[in-house]
């Protein structure tokens, strides 16, 4: 057909017939914009292989007894509705127990923008992990233990080791990570927490009682406008918390480690230069090192 022929034979149709043929060809773009998005996301998420043959003393799961996919794993949903991806290792073997990483998402966030934000998802499958993004859900006194059941789920459908459950998270979701280490009951508590450019100072922390020795990396920019000295604080309250020394050693990779700490856990501090939105990518290697070796007391 000419395109003069089109023209007519769309002018002879009825305004009913008009309006619906436009709907089906929006919602055909619309389904097509969408998947190609998704392809190349798909693209962008690249997997590594858990190191089975170097693991000693692994933890096992049933066979069958954990049905959750191998691979990137897409719309998963908690009970109070906040969706979370899950990543596991390429090689993915579901009879053998991995470590969680759990991410929480900053404000105005989500799972999938933090999964971009940190570039965490290869080296911490290639380490082992398993590793999970959830969104950020509306601010409430229960956000926290909400979030606290996501872990849980994940536990029930693939195989992790719940003595290696970590949870990690900037800004929002920094703060979150940190809360959930001094506010949560026993069965929420992880191995260990990472928290970056969190908004939370000595002043906040001093209110709130201290937690069992627990290992803890702090992340904060000395550039952080909007919290300002907010990590070194905190560091220094999860070191005494922790019962370590108070003068903290430098390490080779340029953060500092409070020595001496009660059940020999961990505190460390790592200061970077970035703006407080960003995510400080070049101690992704120091994060997954400092976990690997971190189990629950």
């Amino acid at each position: 057909m000419t395109e003069t022929e089109i023209k007519a034979f769309f002018l002879s149709l009825s305004l009913r017939t008009k309006v619906l043929l436009i709907l089906l060809l929006t919602c055909i773009v619309l389904f097509v914009v969408t998947y190609l998005f998704s392809s190349r996301f798909d693209n962008t998420v690249k997997l590594g292989s858990a190191p089975y043959m170097d693991w000693k003393d692994v933890k096992h799961c049933s066979a069958n007894s954990r049905l959750g996919d191998q691979g990137i794993i897409y719309g998963e949903e908690s009970s109070s509705g906040i969706k979370f991806n899950v990543r596991t290792p390429e090689n993915y073997d579901a009879t053998i127990a991995h470590p969680l990483l759990m991410v929480f998402a900053p404000a105005k966030a989500n799972r999938s923008k933090t999964e971009v934000l940190t570039e965490l998802t290869f080296p911490a499958t290639q380490s082992g992990f398993i590793i999970a993004y959830a969104d950020h859900p509306p601010l409430s006194a229960t956000t926290s233990l909400e979030l606290a059941e996501i872990p849980r789920m994940i536990s029930k459908k693939w195989c992790v080791d719940e003595n290696r459950v970590f949870y990690l998270g900037h800004s929002d979701g920094g703060s979150v990570a940190m809360a959930l280490g001094f506010m949560s009951d026993a069965n929420a508590t992880p191995a260990a927490i990472v928290s970056s450019a969190a908004g939370i100072n000595f002043r906040e922390l001093y209110e709130h009682q201290c937690p069992s020795p627990l290992s803890v990396m702090v992340i904060h920019s000395a550039n952080d406008r909007l919290c300002p000295g907010f990590g070194i604080e905190s560091s220094g309250w999860w070191a005494g918390c922790n019962g370590c020394d108070p003068i903290p050693e430098k390490l080779t990779d340029g953060c500092i480690s409070y020595p001496n700490c009660a059940q020999n856990v961990r505190t460390y501090y790592c200061e970077g230069n970035q703006p407080h939105s960003q995510w400080p990518q070049t101690v992704n290697k120091n994060i997954l090192e400092f976990l690997t070796v971190i189990k629950k007391r």
